[in-house]
């Protein structure tokens, strides 16, 4: 006979003490951490504890005793179910502040390298309707809150109810084959939301099937809507045309009449929307069959329009595809890349690396500064992206590359195109590969920019840079006002410079 399992504590009139990572905030019960969401530091609540481990455990807000002062009136009708904006409850300075010290603690916790005094964080710009890009899953089945699963009436059948309803919105963490269904998104302008909504709407009113995650079935699968400094806007419709068993009856005369009927649907879907939406000068669409719904591996299809919108940063223009990478915060992107400009320190007599560079904004935006830039990136697509960037903004001393970072960038390649002085590298949150940190370590650029969107692994590869270069700048940044996620800028200078006043 199993054990039953001892039942997890209610804590009653407990105060949240701080911050803690991916936005939860925590207080000490006996000797554990715990871990809660959607509250700030200063609230009184009962906790209902979830999960208890050895060292910390996990809990939920039950009732609210006391708010805190320091508490701001969350501006969206979907907080506290997504998890998408986490710190609306905290008014802005105080979510500037607690990233200033995550960056600070992150470097010197894990980092254990000598730090100059911080700059204080760049505030964003706007902190509602930041975002150029947002991307909304389609589900045959809605996400419901427990107060509303509480509401429903017994279902007679296993499949009715309101559960079934389709929705497109965000997924739901834990509940991977369910979306949340949104009505309104303050992150993006807000004809976002009537494109989205109009999608929705009409997909319903006409009978389209909204994709079914477990069984991999369905029609409407994926919407991801972009816009830019140029008021231009891209939406572009990710379908899944479902096929017939091979072993069905005259199978391709109605394989072949399923199909033409699915993508009449799709068409005329299509078709509403760029009628609806003159604004839309780039609508596109896909029929993906994978597990997933990444779309850098597909063949992308367009309606109307071009296959790509412009981005504005000072007097550059970017060319923006559907797979392009560019940073969601345009008026922050420009703050951000001005910060690394600085850093490097620029004189036009520099060649500069440019690591991880997507669709080579930051090797454009220094160029004009620089002797000559080498970008290199992983994806084919945006290096050919950045290829078309430099021409189009009449930069000729850049060259680009596209490979695996680790595998490209070796002593071999720098001996063929040239040491840098400056490196500028943007990882993902995962980081610079130990091979690549060898390979700078190797090449003794006179400086290093480091641009990070993860302050942990920032700080785990200044560690393995320690040895020779000393870190002379740090400047957060925050691109993502609402959620605990941060960017920050380091500047590190080679050590043996030092006596020669190489210091900022």
């Amino acid at each position: 006979m199993a054990r039953s399992k001892k039942p997890l504590p209610l804590l009653q009139g407990v105060t949240i003490e701080s911050v803690a990572a991916e936005g939860k905030c925590l207080f000490h019960w006996d000797d554990l951490v715990v871990f809660v969401p959607f509250c700030v530091p200063g609230d009184v609540v009962d906790v209902q504890i979830r999960r208890k481990k050895h060292s910390f455990a996990e809990g939920e807000v039950v009732n609210m005793v006391q708010p805190s002062t320091v508490r701001a009136t969350p501006f969206c009708q979907h907080f506290g179910v997504c998890g998408g904006c986490k710190w609306q409850n905290l008014p802005y300075d105080k979510q500037l502040k607690f990233k200033q010290q995550q960056v600070f603690d992150q470097l010197h916790r894990i980092g254990k390298v000598e730090l100059p005094e911080f700059r204080p964080i760049l505030g964003s710009v706007k902190t509602q309707a930041y975002r150029n890009k947002l991307d909304y899953g389609c589900a045959n089945k809605r996400y419901l809150t427990k107060e509303e699963l509480r509401s429903l009436p017994p279902a007679p059948s296993e499949g009715d109810g309101a559960k079934d309803v389709p929705a497109i919105g965000f997924h739901i963490t834990g509940a991977f084959d369910k979306i949340l269904p949104i009505e309104k998104c303050w992150l993006m302008d807000d004809l976002h939301n009537r494109i989205r909504n109009t999608i929705r709407d009409y997909a319903i009113a006409h009978g389209l099937s909204f994709f079914d995650l477990r069984s991999q079935v369905g029609l409407l699968r994926d919407v991801i809507i972009r816009n830019s400094a140029s008021g231009e806007w891209m939406v572009i419709l990710q379908v899944h045309i479902d096929h017939l068993p091979p072993a069905t009856d005259h199978f391709e005369e109605r394989e072949r009449e399923s199909v033409d009927s699915q993508w009449s649907m799709v068409n005329a879907l299509l078709q509403h929307i760029a009628d609806t939406f003159p604004e839309i000068t780039s609508l596109l669409y896909l029929d993906n069959q994978k597990c997933n719904d990444t779309i850098g591996d597909q063949d992308i299809r367009v309606f109307k329009g071009k296959d790509y919108i412009y981005e504005l940063m000072e007097d550059l223009k970017f060319k923006v595809g559907p797979k392009s990478f560019y940073q969601t915060n345009t008026e922050q992107a420009y703050h951000l890349y001005s910060v690394a400009r600085e850093f490097a320190g620029l004189t036009g007599n520099e060649m500069v690396y440019d690591l991880y560079t997507g669709t080579g904004t930051i090797a454009n935006f220094v160029a004009r500064r620089a002797r000559q830039v080498i970008g290199i990136e992983y994806v084919p697509e945006a290096i050919e992206d950045a290829k078309i960037n430099s021409e189009i903004n009449g930069i000729t001393n850049t060259l680009f590359f596209a490979g695996d970072m680790k595998d490209l960038l070796t002593d071999d390649f720098i001996q063929r195109h040239g040491r840098p002085d400056v490196i500028i590298t943007d990882p993902p949150r995962a980081g610079m590969h130990p091979d690549v940190v060898k390979t700078i370590l190797s090449a003794t650029p006179q400086r290093i920019v480091y641009v990070s969107c993860n302050p942990a692994t920032q700080a785990r590869d200044l560690q393995a840079l320690d040895a020779n270069y000393r870190v002379a700048e740090v400047q957060p940044v925050d691109m993502f006002p609402h959620t605990p996620h941060v960017e920050n800028v380091v500047l590190l200078t080679l050590r043996n410079n030092d006596k020669s006043g190489d210091k900022k």
